[in-house]
């Protein structure tokens, strides 16, 4: 039986699942997390490798010749040298679409939030300022009503397609800009960028992060936009130019910004939009309940077991 060294698994079980998938496939070592200074050692001889954001970089590759297979326990990939592991004949598998549901629930949850306010005043009842209260009812901020408003999506694979159906149902309008072909109903429309920029009440971000992409969210796309707009962003931190966030929340020119991602994850030298006005971040748990992380762990058990076979799935191309 092979040796497989999961890196960084806590993420993905902090005690709530059960490693037996895996551990009926390969003799299974599970750090909760790695420091990159003990990656090569942790692995070792092992010809299995499992991580979520330990990276895998060429010297890892170059200090242990016995990997064989790394699958990465997330969608994205970008943490290992897919050219140094193609060079070591290295397979290298993620994990697509096992998060969609749930990160699609958490754009409506900051949304919500963000228009809605439930903390906020949930907090001032319990501060006792309803029982004090001259009226039956008071709001410590604006509400907003979602129907008949614009949900404009800037990237439309499966989550932001999830998220459009979310919005339907609260009645929104939505405009789409992608790349990917769209089907297009009574209440969702493609439309150029340009017009999802100036329309939308509500922008909502679902793009991959590439170069073109990176920082797009800028002084210049932020003018285009409605006033007041409301700003979700569910997808990678570096797409918004955080000073040019911070500067717009400041100004009201962006009513408000809920946001699940940064562009260092953690912040440890800060974020400029932590403590920003009218901005919500949460720490990039919209793929954390429970039920997300299952199908995450059988589906990681999947594509090892495929490997085993001879037949690998989600492979990533370098």
């Amino acid at each position: 039986m092979m040796h497989c060294v999961m890196l960084d698994g806590y993420t993905m079980d902090p005690g709530d699942l059960s490693w037996g998938p895996l551990e009926e496939l390969a003799e299974l070592t599970v750090y909760d997390r790695t420091p990159p200074e003990q990656t090569a050692e942790r692995i070792g001889t092992a010809e299995l490798v499992l991580t979520n954001k330990t990276v895998l970089d060429r010297a890892v590759f170059e200090a242990c010749p016995g990997i064989r297979y790394v699958g990465v326990t997330a969608t994205g990939y970008n943490v290992v040298d897919l050219a140094a592991a193609k060079e070591h004949g290295v397979v290298v598998t993620n994990v697509p679409a096992y998060s969609t549901e749930a990160v699609a629930q958490h754009v409506f949850a900051l949304l919500l939030e963000l228009t809605d306010h439930v903390g906020l005043h949930s907090d001032s009842v319990r501060a006792g300022k309803w029982q004090s209260a001259p009226d039956f009812c008071y709001w410590e901020a604006p509400m907003m009503e979602l129907f008949g408003k614009t949900f404009g999506i800037v990237g439309y694979g499966r989550i932001g397609q999830a998220a459009a159906r979310r919005a339907e149902a609260f009645g929104m309008e939505v405009l789409v800009s992608s790349s990917h072909q769209i089907r297009e109903t009574e209440h969702i429309h493609a439309a150029p960028l340009e017009r999802v920029l100036a329309e939308s009440h509500v922008l909502s971000l679902h793009c991959p992060l590439t170069e073109e992409r990176r920082g797009f969210i800028d002084r210049k796309t932020i003018g285009k936009m409605r006033d007041g707009v409301l700003l979700i962003n569910t997808a990678r931190g570096p797409l918004i130019d955080e000073p040019a966030l911070y500067e717009a929340l400041c100004s009201g020119k962006v009513g408000g910004a809920a946001l699940d991602v940064l562009t260092e994850e953690p912040p440890r030298s800060g974020s400029v939009l932590i403590g920003a006005p009218n901005c919500i971040i949460t720490p990039h748990q919209s793929w954390l309940p429970r039920e997300t992380r299952a199908r995450l762990m059988g589906i990681v058990a999947d594509s090892l077991r495929a490997f085993l076979a001879g037949k690998p799935i989600h492979v990533v191309e370098g």
